[in-house]
């Protein structure tokens, strides 16, 4: 190989979007400390706050995660008392989750995340919805290679 096809780390998007990813989760573990939050279970509140009462294949194809996954984490949001999980009546092989009235009220003291966020990525809120666009792009032109169905903003 060639001093010019040899791959450099600066030049390659798959870092860059490591990279900002470690960034933005550092940001995220600052913030979401104060509400006794990890990243992944505030994706689940996140979920349940815009539409409550789903099932965990909901939450799962939601956020692209597996039920392996998101059990133990709704586990654990569930012995913090912020969701209530129960069987289905008409198919017990779901089990649905809803928010607590602690979860609920957990919502408006979770809108300073967004904020903060926005604040420490020193952006303009103008420009977000198409970093946001572009990033959904790229996502899902990633899953129609891999042959997995790009499933975010469709779930739930």
């Amino acid at each position: 190989m060639t001093a010019k096809t040899t791959p450099l780390l600066d030049d390659q998007l798959c870092f860059a979007l490591y990279s900002a990813g470690l960034a933005m989760n550092k940001v995220y573990r600052k913030l979401l400390r104060k509400l006794g939050l990890t990243y992944p279970q505030y994706l689940v509140m996140l979920v349940l706050w815009e539409r409550d009462g789903v099932t965990v294949s909901d939450i799962g194809a939601r956020l692209f995660l597996d039920s392996a996954t998101l059990t133990p984490l709704l586990k654990r949001l569930e012995a913090a008392g912020l969701v209530a999980r129960k069987r289905a009546a008409q198919d017990e092989r779901q089990v649905l989750v809803s928010l607590t009235g602690a979860g609920r009220a957990m919502r408006a003291d979770a809108a300073a995340v967004q904020e903060g966020v926005i604040c420490a990525a020193a952006c303009v809120p103008a420009d977000l919805p198409l970093l946001k666009r572009q990033l959904e792009s790229l996502r899902g032109a990633l899953a129609d290679h891999t042959g997995e169905a790009d499933r975010g903003d469709k779930a739930a």
